[in-house]
C-alpha cells in the first residue's frame, strides 16, 4: 500500500524557521510582511515565558526627535556657538 502527502503539508511554508548555531532565525515573508517590517530595521527580542520570543520594531530615537526644535534658535546663535569650537 502506498500513500502520497502534499508537498505543502510537508514543508510547512511561512510558518516554521529553525535556530542556527549562531542563534539565527530567519523571519518568514509572510510574518514579516503582516508585522509591516522591513529587512534591515532593528528589533528588540523579548521572552514571553518558556518556548516564546516575542520580536518588536526598535524606536528611532534619534529620527523620532530630528527637526522637533526647528526655528527655536536663531541660525545665527548658532554659527556663533559653532565658531566658539574652532
Amino acid at each position: 500500500m502506498l500513500f502520497f502527502t502534499s508537498m505543502e503539508k510537508v514543508k510547512n511554508p511561512g510558518r516554521s524557521t529553525k535556530i542556527s548555531t549562531k542563534h539565527q532565525v530567519t523571519i518568514p515573508i509572510d510574518a514579516m510582511r503582516l508585522a509591516g517590517l522591513e529587512a534591515g530595521e532593528r528589533l528588540i527580542a523579548r521572552a514571553e515565558g518558556p518556548g516564546r520570543v516575542v520580536l518588536e520594531r526598535q524606536d528611532d530615537i534619534l529620527k523620532w526627535f530630528s527637526g522637533s526644535l526647528t526655528g527655536v534658535f536663531d541660525p545665527k546663535g548658532l554659527d556663533q556657538l559653532r565658531n566658539e569650537w574652532d
